[in-house]
């Protein structure tokens, strides 16, 4: 599995706000407080992760954002949920890019 994080700094406090990518290309948004773990159960090598990813794996990162509180991470998500495909696609282009 290849992880990609876009990050600037980490701190035991944070939450985050991430998209994967699934093997039927759908993209699914979700948060967390440990990006890793939570991945590792949406591949299904821990027990737990999203119903929707179960059917869709392996799932792949292709982005992901620091909140500070739980609270901040989960109005973010949403606001990432609310996106058009084009408009997540954007913002994980803009993401790859700015990490260069």
């Amino acid at each position: 599995m290849r992880a990609v994080l876009f990050l600037r700094y980490s701190t035991e406090m944070s939450f985050f706000v991430y998209i994967v990518s699934c093997a039927d290309a759908t993209l699914y948004t979700g948060y967390a407080k440990d990006i890793a773990a939570r991945l590792r159960e949406h591949n299904g090598d821990e027990k737990g992760g999203a119903r929707y990813t179960r059917g869709r794996r392996p799932v792949e990162l292709v982005y992901s954002e620091i909140c500070e509180t739980k609270s901040d991470a989960m109005k973010r998500e949403y606001a990432i949920k609310q996106l058009s495909r084009a408009e997540k696609q954007h913002l994980i282009r803009t993401a790859k890019r700015g990490k260069k």
